[in-house]
């Protein structure tokens, strides 16, 4: 059976002011009317059975996560007691779902990714699952990507791989590499090799168990008490040390970078990670003069601007490219192509104990 896990644990500090620790990004309905989380959800539809997906969260949102996705069996909402990266994270997963189901295929999904075309979405899942299938295979997503971007991670196939026919088909992996500056990003695109690593993965439970077990025996050792356990079986104190435990790393840098049998399925539909409001505004249908409005706003002479008033009027003036949130005790105000450093904000306001806002 094909198994689903969606990690919901972050805060999306990038969206601040209208992320917040109590309702983070992923519970937002940034584009459209459904939440990120639940977009996520709804495009598994067809691929894998409700019942066997999973959303890994902090704690502390367990309660809004089950709230938003009623449909969920409540124990498949899974709660880290603590943050420390996509590895454990997985790993905590694999093994409650390899106790539940030994054959599993398992998907792993971020949940705040933007994906339109889910019909070809499904395709490229399709072939990544059956190339999983095979022993040891660790097979990622990768995305063909349309412009050097900086801001993303990129992974390198075997061009020898590709048959000529145009079909989908899981390509042997060479290299990642981490986010690059604009002469190499450019570099990437014109080698026509790279793709944008999508954070996406699958994968057999017993092919990543057996991977972390090799790779980073420390993770294995915090979760293997956890073979054969069910998710209504967790003691939350053993939990928290399993946690305590681990390394805080990623499954990327600590796995797929590692490992010898990791794959790559080019995707070409329509994505976005949401990564900002600058993204957010990419993904927005825009008015006459490129303006994006949510909410109450005056719009005078400016251009090109994204404003999103919450209860307040909002009146921006003789201002292009700029982003504009505003909400009940916080405004925002960045030219669009600073939105990646609204993280900055976050981090001053935690150094500077002004919490209240974060």
């Amino acid at each position: 059976m094909v198994h689903a896990v969606i990690m919901a644990g972050g805060i999306g500090s990038r969206f601040w002011p209208r992320s917040r620790r109590s309702h983070p990004k992923q519970f937002l309905s940034i584009v459209g009317d459904d939440t990120l989380i639940q977009a996520t959800v709804a495009r598994l539809a067809g691929i894998v059975p409700t019942e066997n997906i999973h959303i890994v969260t902090n704690e502390r949102y367990v309660d809004e996560t089950r709230r938003q996705l009623p449909a969920l069996p409540p124990e498949n909402v899974l709660a880290e007691p603590l943050s420390r990266n996509t590895a454990p994270c997985i790993t905590f997963a694999a093994q409650i779902i390899h106790a539940k189901d030994p054959e599993a295929v398992m998907v792993v999904l971020p949940s705040d990714h933007v994906i339109r075309d889910v019909r070809l979405f499904h395709d490229t899942l399709r072939v990544g699952i059956d190339k999983a299938t095979e022993e040891g295979s660790l097979v990622t997503i990768g995305i063909e990507p349309t412009y050097p971007a900086t801001g993303y991670g990129y992974v390198q196939f075997d061009p020898d791989d590709l048959d000529g026919s145009g079909q989908l088909s899981a390509l042997f992996v060479r290299t990642f590499a981490e986010k690059p500056n604009l002469e190499t990003a450019e570099r990437f695109l014109d080698s026509g090799d790279f793709l944008w690593n999508s954070g996406m993965f699958i994968w057999r439970t017993d092919s990543i168990l057996h991977a972390v077990e090799t790779l980073l025996p420390d993770v294995h050792e915090a979760f293997s008490y956890l073979a054969g356990s069910s998710a209504s079986s967790l003691d939350p104190d053993r939990l928290r040390q399993a946690f305590s435990d681990c390394p805080s790393i990623s499954v990327d840098y600590g796995v797929m970078e590692r490992a010898n049998k990791v794959y790559v399925v080019p995707g070409s539909f329509d994505w976005s990670d949401v990564g900002d409001w600058k993204a957010v505004y990419e993904l927005s249908e825009h008015g006459a003069t490129g303006n994006v409005i949510e909410g109450h706003a005056i719009v005078h002479n400016a251009a090109r601007c994204l404003i999103s008033a919450d209860k307040r009027l909002v009146a921006v003036v003789g201002l292009n490219d700029v982003i504009v949130v505003d909400t009940e005790d916080a405004l925002l105000v960045c030219h669009k192509d600073a939105t990646q450093s609204v993280k900055n904000v976050v981090d001053y306001l935690y150094t500077h104990q002004l919490e209240r806002f974060v």
